[in-house]
C-alpha cells in the first residue's frame, strides 16, 4: 500500500510551530511492507491519508489541554510507506500535554498474547503512565480520567465484531461521557470494510468479544462505529459522548488497504486479516488456526488421527504471541489457506467440513468447547444448532439475511465514506 509523505519533515514541524498546516505530498513507492500478503493491490486514484497524519486538523484541538491517548503499536503518523513515528512519541516531542496512555488488548506496544492479562505500568521511552484497559479495568475509572480534558482514540481495527478494540472504544466513550470529556477518534481504514456478513448478535450472548447487535463483519471504520455507538444509544443509561472524528482522506470502503504494522501478534499479514472473520469461529472448537506457527489465521487443523488423509500438517509450538498454543507440540492435519483468494464474505466451508469429519469418526467427543465460547463468538447459539442439524452453508447464510438487511439500513446513517 502506498502512504503519504509529509511535505515538511517532522523536524520542520517542530521548528515552525504547533499549528502549522502539514499538507501531504504524495510519492509513489513500490516497496511493500513485510506484512503485505501476495494479494494483488488495485490501483487507487489518490493515496489514503489516515486521521493521525492530519495534524493540522487535530493539533489545535489539543492546545492547552491535558490529553489521554488510547493507543497501541498501530498508532502512528506515517512519513512514508515504511517510515513512521508513534503518535505518542510525536505529541510528546511537540510538547502536547500528554498525561496518560491507555492500552487495549495486547498492550501498548502490542506484545501480549490474545486474552493475556495486560498490567498497568510506565512507558520506558516517554515515562508516561500506562493504564491497561484489558482485564478487570476494561472501562477507565473516574480517577483515571480526572486529570484529563480530552481523550484521543487511535487504534487500527480489522472490522470484526469479536476483535476487542471496538469494545474498548465503547467503554472509553462511556467513561468519558460520564466525565464530560470529549473523545477524539483519529480514523483509519477498515481492511475488511468491503463487506458486511454474519449473524446478528443477540443480547443474551453479549460479552467483551461482542457487545452490540451487529453482524460479525460490520463494514465500518472505527470512527463510523463510534458514531453508531452514540447514535444507537448503546452506552449505559443512553449517555452521549462528545465525539470528534478526524476522517481518513481519499478512502472508500471498497478499497484494498494493506496494514504496514501488525494490528495484533497473531494477525501478521493481509491474508490473516482477511481470513480472520471466518477462521476465528474455529477458536471455540478442537481446531487450531495457526497460533504457535508462522502462519497464524492462515492454516487450520487438528491432531485427530482421522484427518491424516490431509496432505498439509503443522505442529504448534510456543512463540511470540502464543505462549501456550492450542494443540501445543501435536502434529495437526488440515488446510493451508495462505493462498486463498481474498474473501468478500464469511466462509463457513472449513468449519462445516471439520465438524462433519469429526462427527463421522469421533461423535462421542465434543467438537465445540464446553464453555459455550462458540456462542459468544457467533453472537448466538443458533449457528451451533444449525451446524449440528446438518444445514448447508447456503441454508445457514439464508437465515442471516433479514438481520443483515436491517443492520445495513441502520449502518447507512453513520457512514462517512462511500
Amino acid at each position: 500500500m502506498v502512504y503519504n509523505f509529509f511535505k515538511n519533515t517532522f523536524l520542520l514541524l517542530l521548528l515552525i510551530g504547533f499549528f502549522t498546516r502539514c499538507d501531504a505530498n504524495t510519492t509513489q513507492n513500490s516497496k511493500k511492507s513485510e506484512a503485505t500478503a501476495a494479494t494483488v493491490i488495485p490501483e487507487t486514484k489518490k493515496d489514503i491519508v489516515v486521521g493521525a497524519n492530519r495534524t493540522a486538523v487535530f493539533l489545535p484541538k489539543l492546545k492547552n489541554k491535558r490529553v489521554g491517548i488510547v493507543a497501541n503499536q498501530t498508532s502512528v503518523i506515517f512519513k512514508s510507506d515504511t517510515e513512521y513515528t508513534h503518535l505518542v512519541d510525536s505529541l510528546v516531542a511537540l510538547n502536547v500535554n500528554v498525561q496518560t496512555v491507555f492500552s487495549p488488548e495486547h498492550g501498548f506496544r502490542g506484545k501480549a498474547d490474545a486474552g493475556e492479562l495486560v498490567k498497568h505500568g510506565k512507558d520506558i521511552k516517554t515515562g508516561l503512565p500506562i493504564v491497561s484497559l484489558y482485564g478487570k479495568n476494561k472501562k477507565p475509572y473516574p480517577e483515571q480520567l480526572e486529570n484529563l480534558d480530552i481523550v484521543i482514540f487511535d487504534v487500527q481495527d480489522v472490522g470484526a465484531r469479536f476483535y476487542t478494540y471496538i469494545s474498548t472504544l465503547h467503554y472509553v466513550m462511556e467513561a468519558c461521557a460520564e466525565a464530560n470529556i470529549p473523545v477524539l477518534i483519529l480514523d483509519r481504514p477498515n481492511p475488511n470494510g468491503h463487506y458486511v456478513d454474519g449473524p446478528i448478535l443477540e443480547t443474551a450472548f453479549k460479552s467483551f468479544v461482542g457487545m452490540h447487535p451487529i453482524p460479525i463483519v460490520h463494514g465500518m471504520t472505527i470512527g463510523e462505529y463510534g458514531k453508531m455507538i452514540n447514535g444507537e444509544n448503546w452506552l449505559k443509561n443512553a449517555v452521549q459522548c462528545e465525539l470528534i472524528v478526524v476522517e481518513v482522506e481519499n478512502y472508500t470502503h471498497d478499497m484494498f488497504y494493506s496494514l504496514p504494522i501488525k494490528p495484533s501478534p497473531n494477525l501478521p499479514n493481509d491474508q490473516s486479516i482477511n481470513l480472520y472473520p471466518s477462521l476465528c469461529l474455529l477458536e471455540a472448537t478442537r481446531v487450531s488456526i495457526g497460533r504457535g506457527t508462522e502462519k497464524q489465521f492462515q492454516i487450520a487443523g487438528t491432531p485427530d488421527y482421522f484427518l491424516k488423509r490431509h496432505t498439509y500438517s503443522f505442529t504448534p509450538k510456543p512463540n511470540f504471541g502464543a505462549k501456550s498454543p492450542k494443540n501445543n507440540g501435536k502434529e495437526c492435519h488440515g488446510y493451508d489457506l495462505s493462498q486463498e483468494k481474498r474473501l468478500s464474505e464469511i466462509n463457513l466451508k472449513w468449519l462445516l467440513e471439520f465438524y462433519k469429519t469429526h462427527q463421522q469418526h469421533a461423535p462421542k467427543k465434543s467438537f465445540f468447547n464446553t464453555d459455550n465460547f462458540f456462542w459468544k463468538l457467533a453472537g448466538t447459539d443458533k449457528l451451533q444448532q444449525q451446524i449440528e442439524a446438518g444445514l448447508t452453508e447456503a441454508e445457514i447464510k439464508a437465515s442471516w439475511q433479514e438481520g443483515l438487511e436491517a443492520f445495513k439500513k441502520i449502518r447507512e446513517q453513520y457512514l462517512m465514506y462511500e
